[in-house]
């Protein structure tokens, strides 16, 4: 059986805690499924123009941003979203698919992080109300969506470490085209986009992850890899 080659896009940390759990969700879906799920590191540093991405069937961006490379995260995050190749961002990887999308596809030049830019007049992600670090809440996903489709309900739980989120200011704006909002809390906010043009991209500020640390598999982890498989030559 042929491998699925997954990239996960960010700088591997062993403290950080979505860092442990990713490998664990990635075996625990593999096992299940009977699939060979092979996953490689991808240090945001060593993306660059020439470096080969098309052997990868899929991209996940991970946590722990600010990465050591913005432009190598966001290079990645671009051929995935380009290529058609399935991707799933949780929290910073969230954050960035949004930061390409509206350098990219919108066309925002100056559009920057604000955990990174915090005086820009256009930082399109900026300090949440209250910071989610180590906070779950429920959230309400939108009916026949792919991260609906994945948990197979429309309200799930889920845990947050993480302290910025979209601009308010631009969400209307960022929403406007193929970027679709799936996923909002208990208050209201954005917390899950996805691609409407695009097989499968999906991108959630919570981290999902974190289920198989509690021996759980993800689903929507689980219907990503599946999205890679199908999608293989």
């Amino acid at each position: 059986m042929d491998a699925i080659s997954i990239a996960l896009i960010g700088d591997y940390d062993p403290q950080v805690t979505a860092h442990q759990a990713i490998p664990l969700a990635l075996g625990m879906i593999a096992e299940q499924s009977g699939r060979n799920v092979q996953f490689q590191w991808l240090p945001t540093e060593q993306i660059h123009a020439d470096t080969a991405l098309d052997h990868f069937d899929g991209f996940w961006c991970v946590p722990a941003s600010p990465y050591k490379s913005e432009a190598g995260a966001l290079r990645a995050i671009r051929f995935a979203r380009e290529q058609q190749r399935p991707f799933l961002g949780t929290c910073g990887g969230f954050q960035h698919a949004v930061l390409e999308f509206s350098r990219n596809v919108l066309g925002w030049a100056d559009a920057e992080h604000g955990e990174t830019s915090p005086d820009s007049p256009r930082a399109v992600l900026t300090p949440l109300t209250c910071s989610l670090v180590e906070a779950v809440d429920s959230i309400q996903l939108v009916a026949g969506s792919l991260i609906a489709k994945a948990y197979e309900t429309s309200e799930i739980h889920e845990g947050y470490r993480c302290r910025f989120g979209v601009n308010p200011q631009f969400e209307q704006e960022l929403l406007t085209h193929q970027l679709r909002a799936v996923g909002h809390d208990s208050a209201g906010d954005l917390r899950a986009i996805e691609l409407t043009d695009h097989v499968f991209f999906v991108a959630t500020l919570f981290q999902p992850e974190r289920a198989a640390l509690k021996g759980q598999v993800p689903p929507l982890v689980r219907a990503f890899v599946d999205a890679c498989a199908e999608q293989r030559p």
